[in-house]
């Protein structure tokens, strides 16, 4: 039996008291505290880590545990889920390598690892470690995009309420900046929703409205041609002398549209 057979045996058997060891030392060299639930966790994925290294070892495996990749993806997302701060992972890692590269030269020096055998398992250490790391990053990103595309789409129909006034009558105020999700949004979802409500008027108020370019304009202007077909008067109101400019420079025709100072106005000249 090599030596680095022994040091395989001795991971495998003694993986739980390991995973502890390795756990405590990290917490311990970082002045960290973390909740009994993680503790637990990571002592689960080491538990796993000593007992992949072993088997690996004796088959000369180059690969990583699964468990690993989900524990790492998991703490990514947990993360983010949280709106926490990527750092706050990222910065045991190094703890965490300087930790096992004492631990496996402590190993080396007890089972008289040669070079080679030693430089093998920082080696496969190395490589779990950076895998992890990866697919820490990775998982934390796609939460991420995935939480800033929910929270867009319903600031979007927060941001769009049609409310109806009366019969046959609803306002639709407009907020904040309009770029081309709000613009999508309003033609796939706000649209076919107002097409339900059976109105006559509908009027689009703008004084809510911060910024606007040129080209998400004629976007809008796209929007009521569709509800003219459909039989729907649109009526804008509160266009600031700066918004008012940005629709000239469009070039677009707003003598085809009702236009009132306010929503008061619009509602006068329907009576």
């Amino acid at each position: 039996m090599t030596s680095l057979t022994k040091v395989a045996d001795y991971f495998t058997e003694n993986k739980e008291s390991l995973a502890v060891e390795i756990v405590e030392n990290v917490l311990n060299r970082m002045k960290l505290e973390i909740p009994e639930w993680e503790k637990e966790l990571a002592v689960a994925m080491y538990i796993e880590f000593f007992g992949f290294l072993g088997v690996s070892v004796h088959c000369d495996k180059d690969t990583v545990p699964e468990d690993l990749v989900e524990w790492s993806k998991k703490n990514g997302e947990r993360e983010a889920s949280e709106d926490g701060r990527i750092s706050e992972i990222l910065i045991r890692y190094p703890a965490t390598r300087d930790v096992f590269i004492e631990f496996m030269t402590n190993i080396g020096l007890m089972y008289d690892l040669s070079l080679e055998e030693h430089a093998i398992l920082i080696k496969r250490i190395n490589t779990m470690l950076d895998i992890s790391l990866t697919e820490t990053l990775l998982a934390y990103e796609r939460k991420s995009d995935q939480i800033m595309e929910e929270t867009k789409r319903e600031m979007d129909e927060l941001s769009a309420p049609v409310v109806p006034i009366r019969d046959g009558v609803a306002v639709l105020p407009l907020i904040g900046t309009i770029d081309y999700s709000r613009a999508a949004y309003l033609l796939d979802k706000v649209v076919p929703r107002i097409a339900e409500m059976e109105l006559n008027y509908l009027i689009v108020d703008f004084s809510g409205i911060l910024t606007i370019d040129i080209e998400i304009v004629q976007y809008l202007y796209n929007i009521e041609s569709v509800l003219r077909l459909l039989g729907i008067n649109t009526i804008v109101t509160g266009l600031r002398p700066d918004l008012a400019q940005t629709v000239v420079l469009a070039g677009i025709d707003m003598t085809v549209i009702q236009t009132f100072g306010h929503v008061k106005q619009a509602l006068e000249s329907i009576e």
